[in-house]
């Protein structure tokens, strides 16, 4: 398990070698020098809009954080929102063989924020999927929220079929909101087809490592 202080700066995450390859993804890109090293972990966590795809790489990871209860520190689930108690460590699971990830966004530059993003992370053993987690950006009405859908790949195979039916239920699963930047049913509509991409990833992972 690696723990990180969330008084420290993000920019110290990504410099961390603990640092897993799917969390540098997310924490480079849109996200310059300046800001992760001017933006606590804590800010991030509790200001999600700072760095969105970073929070979706930890809930898709299954990352959980250590806050103060009634009794004392309290190692929960990482959740996001207001009115979330402010955590004082946040815990990334260990690295495990069996787990495969991908990342698919769109934008309008190389240089701007994802109007849609989406990251994926399953545990596949002997062909069948133990875990899986999809979070999205830019599709809900808060920042960035887990995917009920991928459940559904759950004691299956990461296949084709069972990849396009997931992509389709997640389609119909968020409730964008349109903006300038993009219609609800374009929003929606990438929520689907960046879910296939993200999970293509995972497999074409699965199958370079038989």
């Amino acid at each position: 398990m690696w723990n990180i202080d969330t008084n420290a700066p993000l920019q110290s995450v990504l410099d961390n070698p603990e640092c897993p390859p799917l969390l540098r993804r997310t924490l480079t890109g849109p996200i310059s020098w300046q800001t992760r090293n001017e933006t606590s972990v804590q800010k991030a966590l509790t200001s999600p809009r700072v760095a969105p795809q970073w929070i979706a790489a930890l809930l898709a990871l299954g990352a959980t954080v250590t806050v103060e209860g009634d009794a004392g520190p309290e190692e929960s689930p990482l959740t996001v929102g207001a009115g979330q108690p402010r955590p004082h460590t946040l815990h990334i699971p260990p690295s495990d063989p069996n787990q495969r990830w991908g990342e698919a966004r769109v934008t309008r530059t190389p240089a701007d924020e994802p109007i849609v993003a989406v990251v994926a992370v399953v545990e596949v053993d002997s062909d069948i999927v133990r875990q899986a987690r999809i979070a999205l950006t830019g599709v809900w009405p808060e920042t960035v929220r887990l995917a009920q859908a991928a459940e559904q790949l759950v004691g299956n195979p990461l296949d084709e079929a069972n990849i396009q039916a997931v992509a389709d239920a997640v389609g119909r699963e968020v409730a964008p909101r349109g903006d300038f930047r993009g219609s609800e049913e374009y929003r929606r509509a990438m929520a689907g087809v960046l879910t296939r991409r993200a999970l293509g990833q995972c497999a074409q992972q699965e199958a370079s490592d038989e």
